[in-house]
C-alpha cells in the first residue's frame, strides 16, 4: 500500500513506522510505537534472527541491497528510521529518494566511519581523544610516535562492542594489530585518563525541537556496556553541557530522531566526546521504566513528526545488561520485585550476546 500522508504532516495513529533493522532496538521500538497507536514494519536481511518481529505489524526479509525490495518496503510505510547505525548509507539513500527516512543519509555517513566521526565532532569545537588516521603500515608507525603510547588502534567502519580494536603499546604492536586488521582503514585513538564514562540522550524533532534525558553514568565490561545509573556522579554544570554537546551535534546533523553522545569524564571535570549514536542507546534502556515518556517512544515521535514527549525522570535508576547465559536465570529474575525484567525473544543464548535487562528502580533522590 502506498502512502497518502503529506511529506510534511505528521503520521497519524493507524499510520507505519518502517525500522531498518530487526534486532532488540527494533523490538522496543515496535513497542513504542505500539503505545501510540502507530504500527510498524521491520525491514531485516534473511537468515537473521529477528526479535523485532515479533512485536511488529508487518515484515520484509531481503538483503539491504535489494533495490526492488527497499522500495516496496518504503512505499509500505509512511515515514522510516533504523535502529543501526551500520545500515549501507546507500540503503538510506535509496528510501530517501522516495520517502521520508530519519535520521538523513548525511549523519549516517558521518558516524558511520571513526575518522570523519572524530574530525566532525572536533570541527564543531568539542573537545575529543586525540587521533590519527591509519591507512598503512608506516602510519600506523607515525601515528604512535605522534600520539605515544598506551594507544588504542581501531577500525574506522564497522566495530562496535569492543570489536575491531586493540590496545597498542608500541609502533610494531600497531603494526601488527594494523596487519591483524587486513589492512584495512584505522584510527588511532592517544590514552585518555577518564575519571568515569557518562551518555547523553537527547531527541530532536522534525521541526528543530530538543529535549534530553539526565545522562547516566556508565559501567563496562570486556568492552560491553554492563551498567548504566541514574542520578550519575555529574554535577548540574556538566550536565547541562552535556546537553549543550548533543544539541550542537544534533543541530550541525539537522537531525531527527533520538541521539547519543557517549563521553569521558575527565579528573579535571572536562566532557570529551568519545562517540556518537544515531540512534536508541542501551545506555539509555532506562528510561522505559525510570520515565514517563522512554527514549523509544520519543524516537517514534520524532520520525512520526510528532511533538516531542517529557523527558523528565521520575525515579532514580539503574539498568544492568543481562549478557549470554545471564539470561537463563530468567525465572529467578522475573521473581524481584525491585526490577522490571526486559527479554528481547532472541532464540540463542551465545556468550557475550545482550539478551536482556533488567531495571532497578528507587525514588527520585535529585
Amino acid at each position: 500500500m502506498t502512502s497518502t500522508i503529506s511529506r510534511n504532516a505528521p503520521v497519524p495513529p493507524g499510520g507505519t513506522v518502517g525500522i531498518l533493522g530487526g534486532g532488540q532496538l527494533g523490538r522496543m521500538l515496535s513497542l513504542a510505537a505500539a503505545r501510540l497507536g502507530l504500527k510498524t514494519h521491520i525491514y531485516s536481511p534473511p537468515n537473521e534472527d529477528a526479535p523485532a518481529f515479533q512485536v511488529s505489524d508487518a515484515q520484509t526479509r531481503a538483503a539491504f541491497d535489494d533495490k526492488v525490495a527497499l522500495e516496496i518496503f518504503e512505499r509500505a510505510c509512511d515515514a522510516v528510521t533504523f535502529e543501526w547505525e551500520n545500515v549501507p548509507v546507500e540503503t538510506v539513500e535509496i528510501i530517501s529518494r522516495i520517502g521520508l527516512v530519519f535520521p538523513n543519509a548525511a549523519t549516517l555517513r558521518a558516524t558511520q566511519d571513526r575518522f570523519e566521526e572524530k574530525s566532525f565532532l572536533t570541527s564543531l569545537g568539542l573537545n575529543t581523544a586525540p587521533f590519527r588516521n591509519v591507512t598503512s603500515a608506516l602510519e600506523a608507525k607515525n601515528a604512535v610516535a605522534a600520539l605515544g603510547t598506551p594507544s588504542i588502534l581501531k577500525t574506522r567502519r564497522l566495530g562496535y562492542d569492543g570489536k575491531g580494536q586493540g590496545k597498542i603499546v608500541s609502533a610494531k604492536d600497531a603494526q601488527q594489530a594494523f596487519a591483524r586488521f587486513k589492512s584495512v582503514p584505522c584510527i588511532l585513538e592517544g590514552f585518555v585518563d577518564f575519571a568515569f564514562e557518562a551518555s547523553v540522550l537527547a531527541v530532536r524533532g522534525r521541526d528543530g525541537s530538543f529535549a534530553a534525558y539526565d545522562p547516566p553514568e556508565n559501567i563496562h565490561g570486556d568492552h560491553i556496556l554492563r551498567r548504566s545509573i541514574v542520578p550519575s556522579r555529574l554535577s548540574a554544570a556538566q550536565i547541562e553541557e552535556a546537553k549543550s554537546i548533543a544539541k550542537k551535534i544534533a543541530d550541525a546533523l539537522d537531525y531527527v530522531g533520538v541521539l547519543a553522545v557517549e563521553l569521558f569524564v575527565m579528573n579535571d571535570g572536562s566532557l570529551l566526546v568519545n562517540e556518537i549514536a544515531p540512534r536508541v542507546h542501551n545506555s539509555g534502556h532506562w528510561t522505559i521504566d525510570a520515565c514517563l515518556v522512554s527514549q523509544f517512544e520519543n524516537h517514534i515521535r520524532a520520525v512520526a513528526g510528532w511533538p516531542l514527549g517529557s523527558t523528565e525522570r521520575h525515579s532514580d535508576a539503574v539498568m544492568e545488561n543481562l549478557i549470554g547465559e545471564e539470561a537463563a536465570d530468567w525465572k529467578g529474575l522475573a521473581s524481584r520485585k525491585d526490577g522490571a525484567l526486559h527479554l528481547y525473544g532472541k532464540a540463542e543464548i551465545r556468550a557475550g550476546r545482550k539478551m536482556g535487562h533488567v531495571t532497578y528502580l528507587t525514588p527520585r533522590t535529585q
